[in-house]
């Protein structure tokens, strides 16, 4: 199972980069045969859609696709800006084809500067993967700078938080896993009952 940890901020030291990767260091610890990566969009020359097909993208574009397409599992994390996501994390969202995250589990992380923008997973993540087909992890977590002391995240209740989500995205990529081999395997006819 490969994880990927895509944080949609193009600044290096964000709270967003930090808290995906605690996410994604738990989803590490929850399964150590987990594979896991992390990308962060300010490392990645990426061009705007334009409407072409996915495959014919290249450089860092097509290595932020291809990244996604091979993820079995996605943490995404968002700092909010205009009570939305960021402009570069819903390019990413335009890049990549349709099916991309069909049936796949994803885990929503958005921070902010204070309480205000916590619905934005609600009301702007969720519906995405809905539209991708996706499956969300139970639990997304939003975090503002009051969780904050001196760039380090110091609140035990959203650290706790970010462990579960990373823990949850395993559990629920693991079950879809199973449910999906299930009913790939053919069914056994049931014998006819003698009737007399």
């Amino acid at each position: 199972m490969k994880v990927l940890g895509l944080s949609g901020s193009v600044t290096l030291s964000s709270k967003t980069w930090l808290s995906v990767k605690r996410a994604v260091e738990a989803a590490k610890s929850a399964d150590p045969k987990v594979v896991t990566e992390l990308v962060h969009l300010g490392e990645y020359d990426t061009v705007l859609c334009d409407g072409r097909e996915p495959s014919l993208y290249e450089g860092d574009t097509k290595a932020l696709i291809d990244l996604i397409v091979e993820a079995d599992a996605l943490i995404i994390g968002t700092p909010v800006y205009r009570a939305s996501l960021t402009g570069a994390l819903k390019n990413v969202f335009d890049l990549i084809p349709n099916d991309s995250l069909r049936g796949k589990a994803i885990g929503f992380i958005a921070t902010g500067g204070s309480f205000h923008h916590y619905l934005v997973i609600d009301h702007q993540l969720n519906p995405l993967a809905n539209y991708f087909r996706a499956h969300v992890v139970p639990g997304g977590v939003y975090v503002h700078n009051g969780h904050f002391d001196e760039g380090k995240l110091l609140d035990q209740d959203v650290l706790n938080r970010l462990d579960q989500l990373g823990s949850a995205a395993v559990q629920l990529t693991s079950q879809l896993d199973k449910r999906n081999i299930e009913i790939q395997q053919p069914s056994i006819p049931r014998q006819k009952l003698n009737q007399s």
